[in-house]
């Protein structure tokens, strides 16, 4: 039996320890705690297994619906605890302002029945955004219909990717800014017409801008002065009213300390313990003194003009409109302004600056090149090293297989995209003497179903031998599609040893499979008070055998059927 801890010896690690479900679709309330190794689910058709994972796909960003809530009930929640020490979950969180919580990741999302969702890390506010962004360090679904879809175009580039760990980022980025600067010149290029027509518009928004002569922080400014002219019998009262009552008045605050101060020095001569009190006095009447005076220029400064008002109320209303017109702040209407100065600069001069922005251009367009060309090699080198790989383990698994991947692709313009210009091709072929082919064209389902698990296997051995790569929860939804006898077996061999350095959870319809499981769960559905309520229980002993034995003769048990079930469950001990 593996444990937690061997696995945690691993650079890093995320174990997923509970799986709590409520009034999702046919499950009332489901706990689940998972193990190490491999943990197979298993069930009869219609029971939730797929549902149990689907759950899980939500914590992981997944996209909602309230279809999902239970019927009669206000919300759904699905919560999950894992163990995780990936080095970049702490990153994550912190550029969200999430705080951590030692090794643990606590995920948790409602999905309202009104529609509404939240979502809390760590029991903090959050939002799906941040489970996308943490689900790739924590566990990866390989859902029931994967086999067919991922072998998409983007999906065999980006399987390439993850197995060789390619960071595409160099090559993204020179294709934007070359992107960026290709736009621009199509942007002067466009209809002469085009071009007038916007010329007489931004000469006559850059003229309303510039003759407004305005400044940053002037509408503020502004601001604060209409407030005073249009309080200012108001301000100047409340300026003299508090210079008289701290400085100038004769029971004013000043001249009280004063008297106070010529009290305590008498006493001072009989008790020097007041001296202190005398110096505190002091540095109080210097303050009060102080805050007089201002008070007092201030109220000198208060002019009540009607006339200045009314000037700055024009000018407010004015600002307000290039507001409206230009940006929702001052500050963008400036912006926006320099942006326009800067475009028909750009049509004046247009002919000086299209040769300018040609050479960029073409600078851009070699730096895009030189980084999608290393790219493009180290696809080609990766892809000869990962066949090899996926054609060995694919013939572990019950097939006699040629496996390739191509990696072609032109260098041409049109084919530029942000993530290089190649192209992916997986071929195989499934019998000895037949050429090879596209996989998604000529591959059976339990021939991709394995081919899928192979590739996977062979993905997630390379990311585990980087030190910088950390093991994930992997789950894999019937992963066993189409197979059965002897190949399904050995996927049963194949998932046992992914399950040796990393925690696998597999949702299974085969007792060959099944025997192979390091905790096993039976999920099933009954009838209770009318509705239909899924539950989720750990099997052991005596209970393992009859599920494995029912998976193998159906509802009805058979002494056969229950021996063989027991012999299955030995010959897997012994071989694991």
């Amino acid at each position: 039996m593996l444990s937690f801890a061997r696995l945690r010896a691993d650079e890093g690690f995320s174990l997923l320890l509970e799986l709590r479900v409520e009034n999702y679709a046919v499950i009332d309330n489901v706990v689940v705690e998972f193990g190490p190794g491999l943990n197979l689910l298993t069930g009869e058709t219609g029971a939730g297994k797929s549902i149990l994972i689907d759950a899980l796909a939500l914590l992981l960003g997944e996209k909602a619906s309230t279809d999902v809530v239970r019927h009669g009930c206000d919300k759904a929640v699905i919560s999950a605890v894992f163990d995780a020490d990936a080095k970049p979950l702490p990153h994550v969180l912190e550029a969200n302002g999430l705080d951590s919580d030692g090794d643990q990741i606590i995920l948790r999302r409602e999905i309202l029945a009104t529609g509404k969702a939240r979502v809390f890390v760590n029991n903090q506010p959050a939002t799906v955004a941040v489970l996308k962004q943490l689900a790739p360090h924590l566990a990866i679904v390989h859902a029931q219909n994967e086999s067919m879809m991922a072998f998409d175009p983007q999906a065999r580039l980006e399987l390439l990717d993850t197995a060789a760990a390619i960071d595409i980022s160099a090559t993204a980025d020179a294709y934007a800014e070359w992107n960026r600067i290709r736009q621009h010149i199509a942007e002067l290029e466009q209809g002469e017409q085009d071009k007038l027509r916007l010329v007489d518009l931004w000469n006559f928004q850059l003229k309303e801008i510039d003759s407004a002569a305005v400044h940053p922080g002037e509408d503020q400014k502004l601001e604060a002065e209409k407030r005073v002219l249009g309080n200012s019998e108001r301000i100047l009262a409340a300026a003299l009213g508090a210079f008289d009552g701290l400085y100038d008045g004769a029971q004013s605050s000043a001249a009280t300390i004063r008297v106070a101060m010529r009290q305590l020095e008498d006493l001072a001569r009989f008790d020097p313990k007041f001296q202190d009190s005398i110096a505190q006095l002091e540095t109080a009447r210097i303050t009060v003194e102080d805050i007089g005076v201002t008070l007092r220029d201030y109220a000198d400064g208060i002019e009540a003009s009607p006339e200045r008002l009314a000037e700055v109320e024009d000018r407010l209303a004015m600002i307000d409109r290039l507001r409206r017109k230009y940006g929702n702040a001052l500050e963008d209407v400036i912006a926006y302004g320099e942006d326009l100065r800067r475009k028909l600069n750009e049509i004046e001069n247009k002919d000086e600056v299209l040769r300018d922005l040609r050479k960029q251009l073409a600078k851009a367009a070699e730096k895009y090149l030189t980084e999608a060309r290393a790219l493009s090699k180290r696809r080609y080198e990766i892809a000869r090293k990962l066949e090899k790989t996926v054609e060995s383990e694919v013939n572990d698994l019950a097939m006699k297989a040629k496996f390739k991947i191509e990696v072609g692709g032109s260098d041409e313009e049109g084919n530029w995209t942000s993530t290089g210009f190649d192209q992916v091709s997986y071929l195989i072929s499934a019998n000895p003497g037949e050429p090879l082919g596209a996989i998604e064209h000529i591959a059976s389902g339990g021939e991709l179903s394995r081919v899928m698990l192979a590739l996977k296997a062979s993905v997630e051995a390379g990311r585990g031998q980087k030190k910088s790569d950390h093991q994930r929860t992997l789950v894999f939804d019937e992963i066993d599609t189409g197979i059965g006898g002897r190949a399904a077996e050995a996927v049963g061999r194949k998932l046992k040893a992914l399950a040796r350095t990393k925690q696998v959870l597999c949702i299974t319809h085969l007792p060959q499979i099944a025997s192979f499981g390091d905790q096993h769960f039976l999920i099933e559905k009954k009838e209770t008070g009318g509705r239909s309520r899924t539950n989720v229980r750990a099997l052991e002993g005596k209970e393992r055998v009859e599920e494995i034995a029912r998976m193998l003769s159906g509802a009805k048990l058979t002494d056969a059927s229950l021996k063989n079930a027991e012999q299955m469950l030995t010959q897997t001990a012994k071989s694991g």
